[in-house]
C-alpha cells in the first residue's frame, strides 16, 4: 500500500524559515516524479515545486528564489525548504507522487498545515 507522509508544517513569522518532508513507502520509486502543492482558502491547489527522479526541478515563480525542493531517491523521500516566508504562503501543504510513462500512477499525502503570520 502506498503512503506518503508529511511533516513539518506549523506557524511561523514572517520572514521565517520551515522545511517541509515527505516520506513515501510502498512502492518504485523510479522514474517518478515528486512534487508539493498547496491550497489557500477559497483558492485552487497549485503546484509549488517539483523534482524528477533523475534530479530536474521546477518552480513555481512564487517560490523561485525562496523555496529549495530535494529529492533522495534512496531514501524515498522529498523535502522543501521555504525561506523568507510571507503571509500568502499561507496554505495546506500536499506532497504527491506521480509518474506519467506506463505503468502511471498518482499519490497524494494527506497535507500540512503552513501558517505565516506574526
Amino acid at each position: 500500500q502506498v503512503q506518503l507522509v508529511e511533516s513539518g508544517g506549523g506557524l511561523v513569522q514572517p520572514g521565517g524559515s520551515l522545511t517541509l518532508s515527505c516520506t513515501v513507502s510502498g512502492t518504485p520509486f523510479s522514474g517518478a516524479t515528486m512534487g508539493w502543492f498547496r491550497q489557500a482558502p477559497g483558492k485552487q491547489r497549485e503546484l509549488v515545486a517539483s523534482v524528477t527522479s533523475g534530479g530536474t526541478t521546477n518552480y513555481a515563480a512564487s517560490a523561485e528564489d525562496r523555496f529549495t525542493i530535494t529529492g533522495d531517491n534512496r531514501k524515498h523521500m522529498v523535502t522543501l525548504q521555504m525561506n523568507n516566508l510571507k503571509p500568502e504562503d499561507t496554505a495546506v501543504y500536499y506532497c504527491r507522487l506521480w509518474r506519467r510513462i506506463t505503468p502511471t500512477y498518482s499519490y497524494w499525502g494527506q497535507g500540512t498545515q503552513v501558517t505565516v503570520s506574526s
